[in-house]
């Protein structure tokens, strides 16, 4: 092993820190080559160029980030079958298939009634608006000189203008969906590609994560693996089991409410579903848009009262036995956080950013957490300075 060069003065290295030990002074430390400085600037430049790259291809991106959401999902189930001596190409490919065949057969299926209880929906709501309209007035009506400080007058006047303002409104936001060539070009490319590259991320998920592993600077390592595991867990919890949770409220509501006879309730009770993640938000909008319907469809208050009890019943079983069981309590995904995010990933990324708003807040969530975490554990909030090694 070559000597360390001699300093200008013809000292070493060493015989530095020796004559430094023998004053009665400590040695100078050498200079960090991971400092917190020159790590937050290391993080902060890949978080940039991630999201720059992420914008820049943002019209692309829909069926690859539906293709990890997928592939992500299903890795448990690969997993276990490959635990049981299936070759991990053959259960990625039987997996991939399965769910290819199942949302092509609810596509055939449910999709034309969707699509036809949507259009039906929107001509009856001229209608609605003007039985709603009669009910409010007529009840306030009866309810006596105690409401007249509501404006009975008012209120009706105000509802007739606005109802075909609405309407319209409506109209046209579902005529503009429906007829961009844009989006049809988007849905086909989604449902084409989607399958190709979600089999292709589950049959190498373990070797890609284990690449990402291998990036990560070396010093940094256990901290971005504790991370990871935190994140997993949170999305494990959120995106498996709410999954489970609103395919089985959209699957109750739809059926308890095709039962009591509600015009579309397939369309609301199954968007109510799809939406409950949400909490509250899903049940709330339901709630308001069937009660609406039932008081256009019927007379009186036993109809709306059903309803009232489909979604109270829905909503017990939702906080008390699906969440409990298939979501747990260690998500820590606030609503609000949720809604901030949908929005923001909307509006920056379009529906890729939809998908991806989920799992981004999940991993921004853990992140803040852990940066408190550190905080709170260093000697700038607690004002003790660290004791060093004699």
């Amino acid at each position: 092993m070559s000597e360390p060069p001699p300093s200008p003065m013809g000292e070493t290295p060493a015989d530095g820190a020796v004559a430094a030990a023998a004053a009665g002074q400590p040695p100078a430390a050498p200079p960090a080559a991971n400092s917190p400085a020159r790590l937050a600037r290391f993080w902060l430049s890949v978080l940039a160029g991630v999201l720059l790259l992420l914008w820049l291809l943002s019209s692309i991106l829909a069926p690859f980030v539906a293709g990890i959401i997928i592939a992500y999902i299903l890795d448990p189930l690969v997993s276990y079958l490959e635990r049981r001596k299936v070759r991990r190409w053959i259960g990625s490919l039987v997996l991939i298939c399965a769910v290819a065949l199942i949302l092509l057969v609810i596509t055939v299926i449910l999709m034309p009634v969707i699509i036809n209880q949507l259009i039906g929906l929107l001509q009856a709501l001229p209608g609605y608006f003007e039985q709603l309209h009669h009910f409010l007035v007529e009840n306030l009506e009866r309810a006596g000189p105690a409401l007249q400080f509501l404006g009975v007058e008012d209120v009706g006047a105000y509802l007739g203008q606005n109802a075909g303002r609405a309407v319209s409104w409506l109209g046209g936001l579902a005529g503009g969906v429906l007829q961009s060539g844009l989006a049809l070009i988007d849905l086909v490319a989604l449902i084409a590609l989607t399958p190709v590259v979600a089999y292709y991320f589950l049959k190498d998920w373990d070797r890609l994560v284990e690449g990402v592993d291998s990036l990560v600077p070396v010093p940094n390592r256990e901290t971005v693996r504790t991370l990871a595991t935190r994140i997993n867990r949170t999305l494990a919890n959120f995106l498996r089991g709410q999954a489970s949770v609103c395919l089985i409220l959209g699957s109750f509501y739809a059926i308890a409410l095709g039962i009591a006879g509600l015009d579309f309730g397939l369309l609301v009770g199954f968007g109510a579903g799809v939406i409950s993640f949400i909490p509250y938000l899903g049940s709330i909008l339901g709630l308001l848009t069937s009660v609406g319907i039932a008081i256009g469809q019927y007379e009186g208050w036993l109809m709306p009262g059903v309803i009232l009890g489909i979604f109270l019943v829905g909503q017990a079983v939702e906080g008390n036995i699906l969440t409990p069981k298939l979501v747990g309590d260690s998500v820590e995904l606030n609503p609000v956080w949720v809604m901030f995010a949908l929005l923001a990933g909307g509006a920056f990324l379009g529906f890729a950013g939809l998908m991806l708003a989920v799992p981004m807040a999940a991993a921004i969530g853990v992140v803040v957490r852990f940066i408190i975490e550190r905080y709170r554990g260093s000697s700038y909030y607690t004002g003790v300075a660290p004791q060093r090694d004699q």
